[in-house]
């Protein structure tokens, strides 16, 4: 029973009324940019400025239908770009309002958590020890609070606040409990509104980077190859400015243009997949980093449990009763702060008619790390008194009666050996001295789906290791009863080690046992030194450092406020299989990326050996400048559609390999660059076809194939072992009865005819079957060197530790 007797329920005290006139009403919403200029800013600061030149070019020399169709093709590729980005921003969007923060709030009689965004000046809010301020609040209950404000002002220790002072949002929760009064809101708040998760979001990722230096790599391959056609052709008194055109042209071709959208598209398309999976993405980055998990680590409480905690038993000591211990629990719990335990505790207590009726809350201590307990003062009918409740280690320091830990430990032993987690009680006399009152067993069992999601999880090449701050016996009933293993270490047994020891012994052991939050960095750095790639699971504000340090930080439903902000995704459905969901997803987006990659690569060398070497060796321009702004467009089009492509996911952890997408992506392109010099010589001197008619026919053969080139790279084995989606399936045959029709009937270019296309089509789709095949070979080749590589690696280091 808190002091504040009279009920809230928004803007209803003089205090809150007089806040609100003060600060003015509330604002939260953010301002928008105007989409006429950033479609002019995506059409002007995206698409290369070496069409724009071209353009310009052709309208130098006279030559107004080039003119016209390269300015139409500029437009509709702004517009498409526009689209997908806005598309990709409106889905992070999205995201960023399924991370907002929650409040606890008290309106219409009753506590309820509602989102912070909707907090109103004159709310009355329970702040609470691992939150983040929801807004700028004046302190009017409650003994103090403890506030890390360094991210606001620099200052690296804790703040002291007590009633009548005012809490700033955004500022973190370090310790205690109170109540405070909001007089300021979203953008009217001291420091503003501080959550920027969309930065976050759009963090570059390693892989990420690896793409973007493959467009680094292919520009540079086309300015030199281009500049050699330059050369050539001016050297042969060709003229210059058509050449200049031409040249300019075919960098845009090699020039992956849909390089920004392709990744912003895939990676916002994947993060509300995995949004579907109950998994919320706080930075596009971690995508990429759950896919290469090889070790999680996992929280026992809620993940691999089902965290509905209920009361298994109680055990009292000499002097007291069970109803004893279950009333000093009670009085040493508080319902408004929704707690798992406290709720455990009082409604077992309800239910065996134990009342708190007649004894009143003078002040109460809220739970923190280090004293590992809850206080009450309580006011009874004939003195005063404390009780608390906690750790049974805890509550044994506040006493001095000897026997009491000798039965706290037997009892705490005998409970962890049921997998029951044990709680301490104790109140103090008249005189102020304590008394151990007994023990409460709480019991979490573990969730229906665990045992089988761990052996998925083992089968997708994950170790899952138990991470958890209870006894160790408890941790191995648990373990044994999931099937994880019962190698279970206390965290005493490496603390102390060097690093070189303390590493063998956490990659040998399914679980560690009695840890701290601090004990979590160390174990999360030492198995990242040893090269593995480390997910870790956290809900506490201590949690964070280890959050931040893992490759992939999960904040587990129902985390804190600050394990939510260090996390790199945010779970929101309990249990350890939205994990398994969430890294299946993300094997799945990296397989798109690196279907991408290989392709992009691929196509490059493909069209620009071949147009280079015609031009050099054989005198011949086999396409011209239209014909080659086409094929870009069209590509840009399809290739969107890879962000919804039906994947498989890896059967083990996916990881940037250069060497395998480079190897393969170089042996594509050249088969595909000999495919079109046998085909241009088919042309030449089976089909006896004119220089014009020829260009058209190797324009749709460059551009048929390309796209079946798609179709070869999305997967490791044959084309026809995985489906692809209906929207890839349409974009690629759609752009192609649009390049078909532009080439058969001569739209833009000299006619071939439908006969001719059909031949086009009947080569492509022979050459693409072919290449098929050998590509599945060399994937084969490569997955066997890289297999070799690793059983090499593990004899050496296995070696090694022998020595």
């Amino acid at each position: 029973m808190h002091r504040l007797a009279s009920g809230h329920s928004g803007l209803s005290t003089p205090e809150a009324n007089a806040r609100l006139e003060q600060y003015g009403p509330n604002e939260i919403a953010e301002k928008k940019i105007n989409p006429l200029l950033k479609f002019l800013g995506y059409f002007w600061g995206t698409i290369p400025w070496m069409i724009e030149v071209a353009a310009i070019l052709s309208a130098v020399l006279n030559r107004w239908d080039d003119f016209a169709i390269i300015i139409f093709l500029l437009l509709i590729n702004g517009v498409v770009g526009f689209w997908q980005e806005h598309k990709a921003d409106n889905a992070i969007e999205l995201l960023k309002k399924r991370l907002a923060p929650t409040a606890r709030v008290y309106r219409d009689g009753k506590w309820s958590g509602i989102p912070s965004g909707e907090l109103v000046p004159g709310d009355l809010v329970r702040i609470r020890l691992g939150e983040v301020v929801p807004a700028d609040v004046k302190l009017i209950d409650g003994d103090f609070l403890q506030v890390d404000e360094s991210s606001l002002t620099g200052e690296s220790l804790p703040v002291d606040k007590k009633v009548s002072e005012v809490a700033y949002s955004g500022s973190m929760v370090r310790q205690g409990e109170m109540t405070a009064l909001v007089f300021a809101t979203g953008m009217n708040t001291y420091f503003g509104h501080t959550a920027r998760l969309v930065e976050l979001a759009k963090t570059r990722s390693h892989f990420q980077r690896a793409v973007v230096k493959i467009g680094d790599y292919l520009i540079v391959l086309a300015l030199v190859l281009v500049t050699l056609t330059f050369i050539v052709a001016t050297l042969r008194h060709e003229g210059l400015l058509q050449t200049l055109q031409f040249a300019l042209v075919l960098v845009v071709a090699a020039i992956p243009a849909a390089l920004p959208a392709v990744l912003s598209v895939t990676m916002a398309v994947g993060a509300m997949q995995l949004a579907k999976k109950e998994a919320i993405v706080s930075r596009l980055a971690a995508i990429e980093e759950m896919a290469g998990v090889d070790v999680l680590c996992s929280d026992k409480t809620g993940t691999i449990t089902q965290n509905a905690i209920t009361v298994a038993e109680v055990a009292p000591f000499d002097g007291f009763s069970r109803k004893d211990v279950l009333l000093f629990g009670f009085l040493a719990s508080r319902e408004e702060n929704g707690d798992l335990i406290d709720n455990a505790i009082i409604k077992r207590s309800k239910e065996e008619g134990i009342e708190s009726g007649r004894y009143r809350l003078s002040s109460f201590k809220p739970f923190d790390p280090i004293s590992k307990r809850t206080e009450a003062e309580i006011d009874g009918e004939h003195c005063s008194f404390k009780a608390a409740k906690g750790a049974p280690q805890a509550i044994l320091s506040l006493t001095a009666d000897s026997s009491a830990a000798t039965s706290a430990d037997e009892k705490v032993e005998a409970f962890a050996l049921k997998g029951y987690r044990a709680l301490g009680v104790a109140r103090t006399d008249s005189k102020g001295a304590w008394s151990y009152v007994g023990l409460i067993a709480l019991q979490d069992p573990p969730r229906e789906d665990s045992a089988e999601t761990i052996k998925t999880a083992q089968s997708l090449g994950v170790r899952i290791k138990m991470v958890t701050g209870d006894h160790v016996a408890i941790a191995k009933e648990i373990a044994r009863e999931v099937g994880l293993g019962t190698n279970i270490e206390p965290v005493s047994d490496f603390l102390d080690k060097s690093d070189k020891e303390a590493t063998d012994i956490i990659e040998r052991a399914d679980g560690f046992a009695q840890v701290f939050p601090e004990h979590k960095f160390r174990i999360v750095e030492l198995l990242q030194a040893r090269g593995h790639i480390v997910g870790m699971t956290g809900d506490g504000v201590n949690d964070a450092p280890a959050l931040k340090k893992a490759d992939a930080g999960i904040a587990v439903s129902g985390a804190t406020d600050a394990a939510k902000s260090a996390a790199a995704i945010v779970l929101t459905r309990p249990g350890l299989s939205v994990i398994i969901d969430a890294i299946k997803e993300s094997r799945k987006i990296f397989r798109r990326m690196n279907s991408y990659a290989i392709y992009r690569i691929a196509e490059t060398i493909r069209v620009l050996f071949f147009i280079t070497l015609s031009i050099i060796v054989f005198n011949f321009y086999p396409v011209t400048a239209i014909m080659i702004v086409l094929l870009a467009l069209l590509n840009d089009f399809a290739i969107m559609s890879i962000a919804y492509d039906r994947a498989e996911y890896a059967q083990k952890p996916s990881r940037w390999n250069m060497n395998t997408v480079l190897g393969m992506a170089t042996f594509l392109g050249l088969v595909g660059t000999a495919a079109s010099f046998i085909f241009l010589f088919i042309g030449v001197d089976y089909l006896h076809l004119g220089r014009d008619v020829l260009q058209s026919m190797m324009y749709l053969k460059l551009s048929v194939a390309g796209h079946f080139l798609i179709f070869i790279t999305r997967t490791k084995g044959h084309f026809w072992s995985s489906r692809p989606s209906n929207i890839l399936l349409a974009a690629v045959l759609g752009t192609q009865i649009v390049a078909t029709i532009i080439a058969s009937f001569g739209l833009l270019m000299p006619p071939i005819g439908l006969k001719l296309a059909l031949f086009v089509w009947l080569y492509a789709m022979a050459a693409f079957v072919l290449t098929d095949f050998a590509k599945v070979f060399l994937f084969k080749r490569f997955e066997q060197e890289v297999d070799i590589m690793e059983r090499e690696a593990v004899a050496i280091e296995k070696a090694a530790g022998k020595i």
